[in-house]
């Protein structure tokens, strides 16, 4: 079988771990490639709901492997909580699955420092999810960071703990003095963890290679969407990764050349958690209809979704950025009531009609979208599995997509569940 990436193509919350655990089947190892626990991916298997924020959703299938790459952030206390979880819901993860030594640490300054810098940005808060993402990202880059194996050298890691709150000690002093003390205490405790973590680690880079070299299929999962990648989202609206294709490889350690598809996975609508432009959005009822039928509230904290129509102009530029290969469209019931349906295919800016995406904050808040309006199909499509069950008016609707942006359809998703899924 091939190997996949399977990426968000919109601002994230597409439904990449349903389509993660189908193609699962299909694959021998789950990677996951970036992101930290401000990524949700929601799996129902059997009408019970499984919610993963750094287990890759191949953890479900109980003969696969996975792994978490070294561009992933992770925060140690919420992995082994979700661990802990997974115990208890009798999935085994011993001996399958394994953490990057070269992963960078969550600390807890990093999420004290976020929520001190969102209430600093007042007005302009960028909608984060708290969890100290962005913070831990900076200091890999600045070097700063902490990675998972530095917790075996014990002076080097307080050494380094010591460090980063003196560098950070302008912001953190804002804090009590007793929290100030409190804060470098639970950050010195991580240390204890290490024996924890230890059965986890891997040189995950030449375990992906050597397996790629035995003919093993890998499956590489993304986190959020692209239009949140650090270098091609809606700066600075956006997430502190590169979420698209290519962090495969800089967040694995694997070659491009092993790619063999790109899945991009497409909402059959558009959402937004956070703060941000989104030239689709509907602040109007029919913004509540979508996000009440397709339960728009995120996984990772329950924040309600920003909706709207489908926008062909930022998919377009989605796809391109990607390379995808075929087409994952989630949701498609949700559009079952609707007797019509919008697609925007430009932007009018200033007199002119855009069709490619600038990801620029003052043309994308400034911009209205120019629609194609398409009749709905009003029927149940719910738990359809045959695409020929699927009401002409939704054929059309599909087809439209898949021909705007030039890119077959792989499966469509009917519903939460595994087997609510059309496969092409």
């Amino acid at each position: 079988m091939p190997n996949r990436v399977v990426v968000g193509m919109q601002w994230g919350d597409e439904g990449k771990g349903k389509i993660v655990d189908i193609l699962t089947q299909e694959a021998d190892i789950v990677a996951r490639f970036s992101g930290g626990a401000n990524a949700g991916h929601t799996v129902v298997i059997d009408n019970q709901k499984f919610i993963l924020h750094l287990v890759p959703a191949g953890i479900l299938h109980q003969n696969k492997t996975c792994v978490i790459g070294n561009g992933v952030v992770v925060d140690l206390e919420h992995l082994f909580s979700e661990l802990k979880e997974l115990k208890k819901r009798k999935i085994k993860f011993e001996k399958r699955l394994f953490l990057s030594q070269n992963a960078h640490l969550v600390m807890p300054y990093h999420q004290v420092i976020e929520r001190l810098e969102e209430e600093a940005r007042g007005t302009h808060k960028i909608g984060t999810t708290g969890r100290g993402i962005g913070p831990a990202y900076r200091d890999k880059t600045a070097r700063h960071g902490i990675r998972i194996i530095d917790l075996f050298d014990t002076q080097l890691f307080k050494q380094r703990v010591e460090w980063n709150l003196k560098i950070k000690e302008g912001l953190l002093s804002l804090l009590p003095e007793h929290e100030l003390i409190a804060l470098k205490n639970k950050s010195l405790d991580i240390l204890k963890l290490k024996r924890k973590v230890k059965s986890l680690l891997a040189d995950v880079s030449l375990f992906l290679n050597q397996s790629i070299e035995k003919g093993k299929s890998i499956l590489f999962e993304g986190a959020q969407g692209a239009l949140l990648d650090v270098d091609f989202g809606t700066y600075p609206y956006c997430t502190s990764s590169n979420t698209t294709a290519g962090g495969a490889c800089s967040g694995l350690g694997i070659s491009p050349v092993v790619i063999d598809e790109v899945i991009g996975v497409v909402k059959a609508y558009t959402t937004r958690v956070g703060n941000g432009p989104f030239p689709t959005e509907e602040k109007t009822k029919l913004g509540e209809i979508l996000k009440e039928s397709g339960n728009e509230f995120g996984s990772t904290t329950g924040r309600p979704r920003r909706c709207g129509w489908l926008d062909l102009v930022s998919l377009k530029y989605s796809f391109r950025i990607n390379g995808v290969s075929k087409i994952a469209l989630t949701k498609l019931d949700v559009l079952d009531s609707f007797d019509k349906i919008r697609i925007c295919v430009g932007y009018k800016y200033r007199g002119k009609t855009l069709t490619e995406f600038v990801p620029h904050l003052r043309i994308l808040d400034n911009s209205q979208p120019v629609y194609k309006e398409l009749p709905g199909w009003q029927k149940n499509t719910g738990g359809i599995t045959n695409f020929k069950n699927l009401p002409d008016k939704a054929k059309r609707y599909l087809d439209f997509i898949a021909k705007q942006l030039k890119t077959p359809i792989l499966m469509i998703s009917t519903g939460v569940k595994r087997d609510q899924t059309i496969r092409l």
